[in-house]
C-alpha cells in the first residue's frame, strides 16, 4: 500500500499537540506497513530540505508566505494557505502525475487547500481513496476567534470564519474518510455531513509513565497548567482563564505555575498582566515541574483532544478541567476527573480542593488504572489504515465536489481585500 500524506509540517521537535498527534499517527501508519509519500513545510528558516525513515519519505518545503493581497483574494481560509506555498504545490502535482496512490490523507484543514487537486486525481485513478483528519470543529474555534476581535479586525476574522466554514464542509461532504480526535468532535463533524460517519481516532502516548507518586503536604500548594500556545484559541481560553483564577489564587496562597511553548512577547505580558502567576515558558523538560504540583488545569474552552491530559495522567496529577475540555480519555466527572461549567468554579474547586490529598491521591491513581492500556500508536495506526482501505470510494458529484468556489465565497475575499486593508490602515496610519 503507498499513501500521499499532506500535513501542516514537519512534526520534529514535537513541541505541541498537533505535532505530536501528526507525527505519531504519520509514523504509526507506516509501522503498519504503508509506503508513506509525506509532504508539509519546513521548520528550518529559508530552506528545504528531505529525511527518510522507515517506509517514509519525507519532503519539507520552504515556508515562503504569499504577500497579504494574494492572502486575502484567495478562497480558502488563512491557515489553509500556509501550506499553499510554490514549492509544496510543485511537490504534490509532481507526486499526484507520477504516483498511483491507495489513499491521499489531509492532515487537517491546513492542507485543505489541495483537495481540488486530489479529486482531479481521483478522475483518473477511481480507486484512490481520500482520508481527511480533523483536528478540531475548525468552524467554531475560527468563530471564536473572530468574537474575541473588534473593528475591522472582527471583520477580517469573521470573514475569515466563512471561508473555514465552506472549506470545512467540503472536506466532510468529499472525503471518503473523516476522522477526528475526540468523540464530542465526531458527533459534530457528522452533524454537519449527515449519513457520513464520523470515525473516533485518539491520539497514542509513548512519554513518561510514573509507576507510583503521593501527593502530601511537603509538595507546594501549587496548580500548574502545562502546553503549547502556539494557537490564538488557547490563549484566549488561558487569558480568559486566569483573569478570574489568579486573584482568587493569590487571595488563598494558592501557586499558579504556566508552564509551555509560548512567544517571549506573550510571556512578557502575562507576566505584567498577573503578576502573581509563575509563567516559566518553554522548558526542556516539563517533569520537574509536574513532579512540584498538586492539581493539573485544563482551562480550554473548545473541544478537541488534549494530548496534555495523558501527560496529566501518566505523571499521576489528578486533573481539574473545564465541561467538555479532556475528551477522548476513560475519564468522567467523579472517575479520575472534576469538571467544572465555568473558570470561577474551576478556581474555586482548586481553592476547595487543594489540601485534601487523600482526595487527589485517590483522584490520580483512578484516572492512570482507567487509562493503562489505552492510547497504544501501533493499535491506532493499525486501526486507521484499516478503516481508510474500507473506505467506501465516492464519486465527485457536482461543482461543491471539484472544491470550485461559489459568488458568495468570491464576495468575501474582496470584503476581506477591503477590512484587511482598512485594519492596515487605522493601525499604521
Amino acid at each position: 500500500m503507498a499513501y500521499l500524506w499532506l500535513t501542516l509540517c514537519d512534526p520534529d521537535p514535537q513541541t505541541n499537540g498537533q505535532f505530536i498527534y501528526s507525527g505519531g499517527l504519520i509514523r504509526a501508519v507506516a509501522k503498519a506497513g504503508v509506503e508513506l509519500s509525506v509532504l508539509g513545510l519546513s521548520r528550518q528558516p529559508g530552506c528545504a530540505h528531505r529525511r527518510r525513515e522507515p517506509n517514509i519519505d519525507w519532503h519539507f518545503a520552504e515556508d515562503r508566505r504569499l504577500n497579504r493581497w494574494r492572502r486575502t483574494a484567495s478562497r480558502f481560509p488563512a491557515f489553509a494557505q500556509r501550506t499553499r506555498v510554490p514549492d509544496m504545490r510543485a511537490a504534490l502535482a509532481t507526486r499526484l502525475a507520477t504516483g498511483r496512490w491507495d489513499a491521499v490523507v489531509l492532515d487537517s484543514i491546513n492542507v485543505g487547500w489541495a483537495l481540488p487537486h486530489v479529486l482531479r486525481h481521483r478522475r483518473r485513478h477511481p480507486q484512490t481513496r481520500i482520508a481527511y483528519l480533523a483536528q478540531n470543529d475548525e468552524t467554531a474555534a475560527a468563530r471564536t476567534l473572530a468574537e474575541a476581535q473588534k473593528g475591522w479586525r472582527r471583520a477580517v476574522r469573521t470573514a475569515d470564519a466563512a471561508k473555514t466554514r465552506w472549506l470545512e464542509r467540503l472536506l466532510l461532504r468529499t472525503a471518503d474518510l473523516v476522522t477526528a480526535d475526540s468523540p464530542d468532535d465526531c458527533r459534530t463533524l457528522a452533524a454537519l455531513s449527515p449519513g457520513r460517519p464520523v470515525v473516533f481516532v485518539p491520539p497514542g502516548y509513548d512519554g513518561t509513565r510514573v509507576p507510583s507518586r503521593t501527593i502530601d503536604a511537603t509538595l507546594p500548594r501549587r496548580a500548574i497548567v502545562v502546553g503549547s500556545f502556539d494557537w490564538p484559541a488557547k490563549r484566549l481560553s488561558l487569558d480568559a482563564f486566569l483573569s478570574t483564577a489568579a486573584p482568587v489564587f493569590a487571595a488563598n496562597g494558592i501557586d499558579l505555575q504556566i508552564v509551555g511553548r509560548t512567544e517571549a512577547s506573550h510571556v512578557a505580558a502575562l507576566r505584567k498582566r498577573f503578576p502573581s502567576v509563575e509563567v516559566v515558558g518553554t522548558v526542556p523538560d516539563v517533569r520537574p515541574y509536574m513532579a512540584n504540583a498538586r492539581i493539573a488545569l485544563v482551562p480550554d474552552v473548545l473541544g478537541g483532544f488534549k494530548l496534555k491530559s495523558l501527560d496529566y495522567i501518566f505523571n499521576r496529577l489528578p486533573i481539574f478541567a473545564m465541561d467538555g475540555a479532556v475528551p477522548g480519555t476513560p475519564l468522567a466527572e467523579g472517575r479520575g476527573l472534576r469538571l467544572f461549567a465555568s473558570h470561577a468554579a474551576l478556581a474555586r474547586g482548586v481553592v476547595d480542593m487543594i489540601d485534601d490529598t487523600a482526595s487527589l491521591n485517590e483522584q490520580q491513581e483512578t484516572a492512570y488504572a482507567l487509562s493503562v492500556g489505552h492510547f497504544d500508536w501501533h493499535a491506532i495506526g493499525q486501526s486507521l489504515v484499516r478503516h481508510i482501505q474500507m473506505a467506501p470510494v465516492e464519486r465527485a458529484r457536482g461543482p461543491a465536489r471539484d472544491g470550485r468556489c461559489s459568488p458568495v465565497m468570491s464576495a468575501l475575499g474582496a470584503l476581506h481585500i477591503v477590512a484587511e486593508r482598512c485594519s492596515s490602515v487605522f493601525e499604521y496610519g
